[in-house]
């Protein structure tokens, strides 16, 4: 049995007709004697909808529990072993009840089609997991169900349900869609003609791609070439030049003038001779097509203007933009006796389609004699000298023989032509040519001593000669170039795959990438400058060197901007973008090194921009964190922080209420009550306002070496005594910290594990360090731990413990604001630290402050923080009990 048939109706917003429509289809399959039955259909109310239930079979659907209410769901089961010819399915995107055998009706679907069942169903536009997040916007409704587009897609046919806003709207005004209480609501919000609108250019346009992809299939399968110009495609020809831009904005242009159509930029590599492509002027022309909303392709063929072509085909475009030839005007003379140049052929060529040749600032103006720089100067001039040389050589070892002849001097001095021509190519070998052949007349062509040929026959012979040495110098010459290009070629993909594997092993890929043009290039130096803010008046524009590597003359990265560097105007200077340059210093580079030169600033370009990108994600994500901590700030002021101050307000207010005397006793209490809110609302703050430092990275650390019995009785002062005990081991190095913020460290974990675990003894457990002591980023690390015996915090939950406004089990507390933790990792890490949570063997949780060892260093007196709490508390005692510096109890 074949799979089954899936037909959707598409429809742009609820109330268009969709179930309707597919209701109606079912009644004329029906009549038609096909075995119809309705699988699920929701009517919604909607009388018209359910009076076309009426002479179809119905399958009673399944009623499963959730959440104490029942709902109904697809039977299935029942569907499958009924067997029915065509089955109809609502609501194609709907999310199933928990216990359903699918998650999604999509999947039920799947599983009828797969029995070769045939299937109609419906859909939103709104329901596409595509356009979930656009139509969202334009409605203010995000939408829970959606099913992903391949699935619609791979239906057999959607079918649009299309009516205009307005009459839509007019349903809905007459009750047709929604109950009378709902339709004002729903005019005033989802149903406004705007919105309704949007969402119909929405679904037209997502049919149109669909309709569009099927085109293309049916084109594909009758093999037709001829170009159907149903939608305007416009191919830009790209051939890595300068020139690119100028024709990829015609291309926009034009295609401006209608509406809707596909811009598609396409560039064919391979070596036609006119000049190397640019990898910078690609990748630039690449951003610039995708700016202007089209798209980029690159395609392999040995003839431009073939490849160019049957891709215009393939995409089925209407239009092609070309730009007019680069070539200068000898080459393009004898390009056109040989059929002409790229554009040429191409509107040659083009059949039905329209093309554009654009002209540009570099048209006509050729490449320059750059041929001979290919093999290389020394080697053109070494073929120059052999060109004389070399055929006198010749001549005067055929001298030797009195016996050799015409064909014998010809052979040989064809010999030394090609020799020319494996070394200094094309030129040389011509004029190598053209001087042996006065010499074959010369001295071997009777009359011998003259230039006078007395026979026809020789003179055929030197003609055959001049040009068969020409022509395999042409070819003897395109061999070398072409070998030396495909090793030239192998060496440039060796080192761009060197560099990018080093780039991504990297840190700082911009460093690296310079230190490696180093030994690419051979230069002593490489800069990357940016164009600075301020304008010299001397040297006309002002830069700012951004990464160096190597020796560079000039202010250091981050420097002062500088004036424009000469080697700006040199041979070694590659352009980024309008505002970044890449220079290189120490040897002026050849004409061969461009285009691995340019490779580097593509990659530079990457670079930069992937820093951009990761600066403007760690911005977005800091400015989030800030508004989510000043909305938390806000609840916490408008909450938490009213507790103690109602405390407060009442305890005041009765004390000074006329005609009210209160005992000793009780007068006692209010001003206890005062206390107490008043400190409790000093923890709040201080925390709030420690969070807010945190936050905004404004909490700088004064570092000096401490112990860390210099901080602990400060730091838990408050706690009631016998809560907690300290063992601190007698040798305990010096620690690198800011007493303040060390404190208060360690004040906000000793009030966490006081506050949840109230039955359990607090323990601060100290190391001595050493050799074997813990380390961070390779320097011994000083550790404090700080342990519990509470009920502890799950696995899963101890990274979310550390985060601002979190609650152990989310239970509200008059005594925080959930701060604690968040403040005290904070500070640590301010300070270089780390603040990790550990489960308490036995039960609990063990909470460890590492923080590195001193390095010995006296500290400035002068910069020492004040800590946050009296001087006097940190000489205090412990619970009534003196704190000695051993950390052990006195009797």
């Amino acid at each position: 049995m074949g799979r089954g048939t899936l037909r959707i109706f598409l429809g742009a917003a609820p109330g268009v007709g969709k179930t309707y429509e597919m209701l109606e289809e079912a009644h004329r399959l029906s009549r038609r004697g096909e075995d119809v039955v309705v699988a699920f259909v929701m009517d919604h109310g909607r009388a018209e909808t359910r009076a076309l239930l009426d002479g179809l079979e119905v399958i009673p659907p399944r009623r499963l529990p959730y959440r104490g209410t029942e709902f109904e769901e697809m039977d299935l089961d029942a569907v499958l072993a009924r067997e029915p010819a065509t089955a109809i399915v609502d609501e194609y995107a709907h999310t199933n009840i928990p216990g359903s055998r699918h998650a999604k009706r999509w999947e039920d679907v799947d599983e009828l089609l797969d029995a070769g069942i045939n299937v109609l169903s419906t859909v939103n536009i709104q329901h596409l997991a595509s356009l979930g997040d656009v139509v969202g916007s334009i409605t203010d409704v995000r939408q829970a169900e959606t099913v992903p587009d391949d699935v619609v897609r791979r239906a057999d046919q959607v079918h649009l349900v299309d009516i205009s806003p307005e009459l839509l709207r007019q349903r809905l005004g007459d009750g047709k869609i929604y109950a009378a209480d709902k339709i004002d609501a729903a005019l005033s919000n989802y149903f406004r003609l705007g919105n309704l609108t949007a969402l119909r250019e929405l679904a037209l346009l997502w049919l149109a791609d669909r309709v569009d992809e099927g085109l293309a299939k049916y084109r594909a399968e009758n093999d037709i070439q001829a170009t159907w110009p149903a939608r305007e495609r416009i191919v830009i020809g790209l051939t890595g030049g300068p020139e690119g831009e100028v024709l990829i904005r015609r291309g926009a242009r034009i295609l401006n003038r209608v509406n809707g159509g596909d811009l598609l930029a396409v560039h064919v590599r391979a070596a036609d001779g006119v000049a190397s492509e640019s990898p910078q002027a690609l990748e630039a022309q690449r951003r610039l097509i995708q700016d202007l909303g089209g798209s980029y392709h690159i395609v392999a063929g040995e003839d431009p203007a073939a490849a160019l072509l049957d891709f215009a085909r393939s995409v089925n475009a209407t239009q092609i933009v070309v730009g007019t030839s680069r070539r200068g005007k000898l080459a393009s003379i004898l390009g056109g006796l040989l059929g002409g140049g790229i554009g040429t052929r191409v509107v040659r060529d083009s059949g039905d389609i329209d093309v554009h040749m654009v002209s540009h600032p570099l048209g006509g103006r050729g490449t320059g004699p750059r041929r001979q720089r290919d093999l290389g100067r020394t080697r053109v001039t070494v073929g120059f000298i052999l060109a004389v040389v070399l055929p006198v050589l010749l001549q005067w070892l055929l001298t030797l023989n009195p016996e050799q002849n015409v064909a014998t001097a010809v052979l040989v001095q064809l010999a030394g032509s090609i020799a020319v021509a494996l070394i200094g190519g094309l030129w040389p070998a011509i004029l190598a040519s053209l001087f042996s052949s006065l010499l074959v007349n010369y001295f071997s062509v009777p009359p011998v001593g003259t230039l006078t040929i007395s026979d026809p026959q020789n003179v055929l012979a030197l003609l055959v000669f001049v040009g068969v040495s020409a022509a395999v110098a042409v070819v003897v010459d395109l061999s070398a170039r072409r070998s030396k290009e495909a090793s030239r070629a192998r060496a440039e993909a060796t080192t761009l795959a060197d560099l990018t594997r080093g780039a991504a092993n990297s840190e700082d890929t911009v460093k690296d990438l310079l230190h490696q043009a180093l030994d690419v290039f051979g230069v002593r130096g490489a800069a990357l400058y940016g164009a600075a803010d301020i304008r010299d008046s001397r040297a006309g524009e002002s830069w700012r060197l951004l990464a160096s590597a190597g020796d560079i003359p000039g202010p250091a990265a981050g420097g002062d901007a500088a004036a424009v560097p000469p080697e700006f105007r040199t041979e070694n200077t590659e352009q980024i973008d309008a505002a970044t340059r890449l220079v290189l210093f120490g040897r002026a580079l050849p004409a061969s090194d461009r285009r691995l030169l340019g490779a580097f600033g593509v990659h530079l370009a990457a670079q930069l921009e992937r820093q951009q990108l990761a600066a403007s994600r760690r911005q977005v994500l800091r400015l989030a964190e800030s508004n989510t901590m000043r909305t938390s700030i806000l609840r916490a002021v408008s909450h938490d922080l009213r507790t103690p101050l109602a405390g407060i307000k009442l305890s005041v207010g009765m004390l000074l209420q006329n005609g009210q005397h209160y005992t000793p006793e009780q007068e006692r209490e209010l001003l206890q009550t005062i206390d107490e809110c008043s400190d409790r609302l000093d923890l709040l703050v201080g925390n709030l306002l420690d969070m807010s430092r945190i936050t905004s990275d404004s909490a700088t650390p004064l570092l000096r070496p401490l112990r860390w019995y210099e901080v602990i009785p400060a730091a838990l002062h408050g706690i009631p005594a016998g809560r907690v005990r300290t063992e601190l081991p007698p040798n305990m190095p010096e620690i690198e910290a800011d007493p303040g913020m060390l404190e208060r460290v360690i004040a906000n974990i000793v009030e966490n594990a006081v506050k949840y675990a109230p039955e359990s003894d607090i323990v601060l457990v100290g190391t001595a360090g050493g050799l074997s002591a813990e380390t961070l980023k390779g320097r011994p690390a000083g550790e404090l731990r700080i342990i519990d015996h509470g009920q502890g915090v799950p696995a899963e939950s101890v990274v979310a413990m550390f985060r601002p406004f979190q609650r152990l089990d989310d239970i509200p507390q008059t005594t925080g604001v959930g701060l604690g933790l968040a403040v005290a990792k904070g500070f640590t890490e301010a300070m270089g630290g780390t603040l990790t949570a550990e489960q308490t063997p036995g039960g609990g949780l063990t909470m460890v402050i590492r923080l590195p060892l001193s390095t010995g260093a006296p500290a400035d007196e002068s910069h020492e923080q004040a800590p946050l709490v009296p001087q006097s508390f940190l000489a205090g005692r412990i619970h009534g009990t003196p704190l000695h510096p051993s950390g052990t109890e006195q009797p």
